[in-house]
Order: C-alpha cells, then structure tokens, then sequence
C-alpha cells in the first residue's frame, strides 16, 4: 500500500518536471518485456513516456508456425503486453527473424526511430550474446548512438540537439567482458505487471521457449496455472551484484528486503551521465 501511494505521490508531482522519454530496443517481440517490463511499468506509472520496439518481427521463433502468420500473432501479442504494462507504445518493424544484421539500412531505421520519439534513455542488448539477433541489435543500437545527433545523417529525420544516455540489459555472459551493474531498480511493486506483459506472449512462453528448453510438456492448460508456472521458471531472485547495485542506490536496509529488480550498464557511446543525473533519469531510485 505504501509503494502504490508512493507512486501515486510522484505521478502528481511530475507536472512541475518534463515526461521524461524511454526507448527500449530489443531483437524481437518479447525482448523488451523480459529485460525492463517492471522498470517501464514503473516509468508508466509515474506518468513518464515508455516505447518498446522490436527490431524484428518475430516470424521464426515457434516451433509449429513461421512467416507472415507467425509476425501477425507476435505483433498482436506485443499490443496486448502494451495495455497491460501500461506503455505508450509497441513497435515492431518488418525484418526477419534470425537474419538481423548490422547492415546500414536498419541503422537508418534506428536512428528514425530514436530521433522520432526524441528519446532521454535508450535501452538495448549487449553485443556478446547467445542469439545472432541479440548482438546485432546491440552493435546496431552502438553504431546509432553518435549518429543521431549528426544532421547530414538520415537528414529527412531532424537530429537530435542531446545525446540519449544509452544503457544496456543485463545478460550472463562474461566474454569478452561481463556485464556491470550500474543500475538496479527495485521493480517489487510492479513484478506482477512484469509477469502480466511476459503472460501475454503466449506463443513464446508456453509454446516456442518451453519447446526449446524441453519443457513444454510441463505447461499447465489453465492460463492461470500457466502464469504462476512461467513464475517459478523465468523470474529468478536478486543476484549479489543487483543487490550491491541497489544497496548503492536505496541503501542496504532497503536494498535487504528487495525480492525482484532489474539492472543495466551504462553504455559508452552516449551521454555519460553522473549519478545525480541518472537520479534524474530514474526517479525511482532510491524511493
């Protein structure tokens, strides 16, 4: 109760400030909703502006179905995480799954996209993953960054006049470098929103990724057996580097009795912020 009338406190307060703009950027249509869907709930609910895009469509990850008919399910599938995290916005752009690319063309369509929702924070990949699509997001997302404030490039787009900080999803690869925990936001208050955008993918959770991970025989048919059991299989507790990140951020006596939280690295090829200024950025910090 405490947590929805804190939230409620800051939504009121945030006319006396400028909606601050996220982009989060991910290779496919349940990327987003993986790595930040309680941070951009959170966003939401504290009346800032939140886009999800997915570089590509989606059209091969299923076991069963592919193509124009499978892009269509997951586009579908993306609008409806949409209402339930309560974001703004949920684009999906028309390249294919498995064959992303860093080539120049997509670039362009990366740089429209940020300069068109005039973004402050961008949010990707890193680019050492498991999945081809997940790193070249990143490098595509990298190779953005100074570019969208260059005018003679995609000149019919107006450039932007300030770099985005640009930030990255945490992942568990450790080479050639592991990832950094700069950020941790306590997401305990919008976890079951988190669950709800991820629950409304059910092409990916209870058929493809179950499939892949040998799992789905274990897919209750009940929708709301299958969301406590998407729970207990994709949403594990705070590791120690979160919870040394959220000490930094909310102190360790609340950093002790956060259950569920989300990190990000701060990338290097946008603005390098300070910590007052990612205070600014992330107004939920330390609340």
């Amino acid at each position: 109760m405490k947590k929805i009338l804190l939230l409620l406190t800051l939504t009121l307060s945030l006319t006396a400030q400028q909606k601050l703009r996220v982009l989060a950027i991910g290779a496919h249509p349940d990327d987003c909703d993986i790595k930040m869907g309680g941070t951009a709930a959170l966003f939401a609910q504290m009346g800032h502006v939140v886009k999800f895009l997915s570089i590509t469509n989606g059209d091969a990850g299923h076991h069963e179905m592919g193509g124009g008919p499978l892009a269509k399910r997951r586009y579908l599938e993306t609008q409806e995480s949409l209402k339930r995290l309560g974001i703004e916005e949920y684009q999906v752009l028309d390249n294919h799954d498995g064959e992303l690319t860093p080539s120049l063309e997509i670039r362009r369509q990366i740089i429209r996209v940020i300069r068109e929702w005039k973004a402050d924070i961008v949010i990707t990949h890193r680019s050492n993953d498991y999945h081809p699509d997940h790193r070249n997001a990143g490098i595509l997302v990298q190779d953005a960054a100074y570019m969208v404030v260059v005018p003679n490039v995609v000149s019919g787009t107006p450039p932007l006049t300030k770099n985005p900080v640009f930030l990255y999803y945490s992942d568990n690869f450790q080479k050639p470098n592991p990832f950094k925990a700069d950020i941790a936001v306590d997401i305990d208050a919008t976890y079951e929103k988190k669950i709800d955008g991820m629950d409304a993918h059910v092409s990916q959770f209870y058929e493809w990724l179950a499939f892949v991970d040998g799992r789905i025989a274990e897919v209750p048919k009940d929708p709301k057996a299958r969301r406590e059991w998407l729970k207990s299989w994709r949403i594990s507790g705070v590791n120690p580097a979160a919870r040394a990140a959220l000490e930094k951020w909310y102190g360790k006596e609340r950093a002790a009795k956060v259950q569920h939280a989300e990190t990000f690295e701060i990338g290097e090829y946008g603005r390098r912020p300070s910590d007052e200024e990612l205070k600014r950025l992330f107004p939920m910090l330390g609340k």
